[in-house]
């Protein structure tokens, strides 16, 4: 099982890679700090499972990495690591399409477990949510898809967390112009006329809510 790694804090990285490495049947084939170089290096080493951290900074956590990574790779099982076991955590991952969810004071052998089952097309949610309660925000993920362009919504979201045109460029590798066009079109096809209703839009989809 070929897993990657992917966590912003380096003692955790580390400690959890050298935990894998005890498994015979696990690899580690790649280890990233944040949610950008995740995308890449998956595309890179082509990993079965992905331990996903929720929290990254750089304006692209976990959940939002994960949507854009099971888009671009649809074969691969993502694992949300995390320290919150709360309701609107669960729900969001599994509207990112995450495959697990497991809490970072587990133990070793239940992250192992978690790889396996998903690993061979099992959900695995270690959450004290019952199981019926998870099936039931299974079956409510179903939303209709965005009208926006994946980088629209990495614009929208930047543009949420507070930062100006140029920064949302200079972090996307894009011109301020290039940006101004994408909250225009983004405007135009979502029927608002004001900035901050982009904002509020913004809110209320694409998980700014966390951090």
């Amino acid at each position: 099982m070929k897993v990657m790694v992917v966590d912003d804090h380096d003692l955790i990285r580390k400690g959890i890679i050298l935990l894998l490495e005890n498994y015979r049947d696990i690899e580690v084939v790649a280890d990233a700090g944040d949610g950008h170089e995740a995308l890449v290096l998956a595309m890179q080493n082509d990993p079965d499972v992905v331990l996903m951290d929720i929290s990254m900074p750089n304006g692209l956590d976990g959940l939002t990495t994960t949507k854009q990574l099971l888009q671009q790779q649809p074969n691969v099982k993502v694992v949300l690591l995390t320290m919150h076991d709360e309701e609107v955590y669960i729900r969001k991952a599994i509207q990112s399409g995450a495959h697990g969810y497991i809490l970072k004071k587990s133990q070793g052998s239940e992250l192992y477990e978690a790889i396996y089952h998903v690993y061979h097309g099992r959900r695995y949610y270690s959450t004290d949510l019952s199981d019926a309660q998870i099936e039931k925000m299974m079956k409510a993920k179903e939303t209709p898809p965005s009208p926006l362009t994946l980088r629209e919504q990495e614009v929208l979201r930047l543009n949420v967390l507070g930062y100006t045109n140029k920064e949302i460029a200079e972090k996307l590798h894009i011109s301020a112009k290039t940006v101004e066009n994408h909250k225009s079109n983004m405007m135009s096809k979502l029927g608002l006329k004001q900035k901050h209703e982009m904002i509020q839009y913004g809110i209320k989809n694409y998980f700014t809510d966390i951090h």
